[in-house]
């Protein structure tokens, strides 16, 4: 009886230790497969790999995104706004640009001025002229009395007369637009020069420009072979 009650009790045993080896190995099971589920996925699961066309792609967009963000310093931005100062200021007022970049701003200005007002001092003598000559034909045509200067002149003579004024009043208007234009252009290339770009070692080079009135010969233009004057501008440009 006891040897029967000392097998059944090692047996009972033999039955919870397995019952506990069971209940055991598939809970470590699931912690292993919760373990591997939780580890971050390798580069290679994730990234997918790219094809030659559009990492190229890729690259470019990254060179253009670099090409957008500019540095500049203090001195840069101060050159260019004093390139963009001195034109503005001649374009707003002839000669004051000439004025902001200093130098011999003080021969530029009276030259500036001085071929503004030939350009106006011509163009109105060339009106009058004209509007007399064109006078002097409709008194003609309508039989009234003419100035006694111009009785004995032809009526072709005087409409070539009357041509070449008009000619030469036109011809003022678009030079007195040169010499504006000019007196910009000169201020913006001093300032380039002076401000930006470094020319030469020992003295910095300069760009001198003049305008002045001078003759030119109206034969040319009416196809005529006799020297005909007319007062024109003359511009020069000098590099030292």
């Amino acid at each position: 009886m006891t040897k029967l009650m000392s097998l059944l009790f090692a047996v009972f045993a033999v039955l919870i230790v397995q019952a506990q080896t069971v209940d055991t190995i598939p809970k470590k099971q699931v912690q292993t497969v919760k373990a591997e589920s939780l580890k971050p996925k390798s580069a290679q699961d994730t990234v997918k790999k790219e094809s030659r066309k559009e990492r190229k792609k890729r690259e470019k967009e990254e060179a253009k995104a670099k090409e957008k963000v500019v540095f500049k310093d203090s001195t840069r931005l101060a050159i260019e706004a004093k390139n963009k100062q001195a034109w503005k200021r001649s374009l707003v007022l002839p000669g004051w640009g000439q004025y902001t970049n200093g130098g011999v701003w003080w021969i530029k200005v009276p030259v500036i001025y001085g071929g503004l007002a030939t350009t106006v001092l011509v163009f109105d003598f060339n009106n009058k002229y004209y509007k007399e000559l064109l006078g002097v034909l409709q008194d003609r045509a309508e039989g009234r009395p003419v100035d006694p200067f111009y009785e004995r002149i032809p009526d072709q003579s005087i409409i070539r007369a009357k041509d070449n004024a008009r000619r030469n009043r036109d011809l003022m208007v678009l030079l007195t637009l040169g010499v504006y234009g000019l007196n910009v252009a000169e201020a913006y290339i001093d300032s380039m020069l002076k401000y930006r770009w470094s020319i030469g070692d020992d003295k910095p080079k300069k760009t001198t420009f003049s305008i002045g009135p001078t003759l030119m010969d109206a034969s040319l233009a009416s196809g005529s072979f006799t020297f005909k004057p007319t007062v024109g501008l003359k511009l020069s440009m000098k590099f030292n």
